[in-house]
């Protein structure tokens, strides 16, 4: 299994809204693709992709930009890649009749455990590591 970067610049993308949701100011495209080295045009189409799964909203107008669509707590990392891949793990084997039973059994675990483990990892979560980490390193 191997994710696309667009994945990562879309994680990348909500874990910054998730730095500044309690501020409730909107982060204009460009300052995020400047923070996070991605292309701006790349970034926008990204973008536009969670907006269309209500995990961004954006704003127009002067102090326009992109906001979290939700709290931090209410999105998952599981979240992000069904909006950018479609499922998080998905083989052909699966819906294959040639396929040996108990080998589509093991893929539909896989596939179930990958889920589960994605859907456990919210952006509330990877602020709060990212606390305790700052804090240890100022001990």
């Amino acid at each position: 299994m191997k994710l696309s970067v667009k994945s990562d610049y879309a994680a990348r993308a909500v874990l910054s809204l998730a730095r500044h949701y309690p501020s409730g100011i909107a982060r204009r495209a460009d300052e995020l693709a400047a923070e996070q080295g991605i292309s701006p045009a790349f970034l926008v189409q990204i973008l536009i992709e969670l907006k269309s799964k209500k995990i961004v909203r954006s704003l127009r107008g002067k102090d326009g930009g992109y906001l979290l669509a939700q709290p931090p707590a209410e999105i998952t990392l599981g979240d992000i890649l069904r909006c950018i891949h479609g499922e998080i793990f998905d083989t052909p084997a699966i819906a294959d009749p040639q396929c040996p039973d108990e080998l589509r059994a093991a893929w539909q675990r896989l596939r179930r455990r990958l889920e589960e483990t994605a859907d456990a990892i919210t952006f509330q979560q990877l602020l709060d590591e990212s606390t305790a980490r700052a804090k240890m390193y100022y001990i």
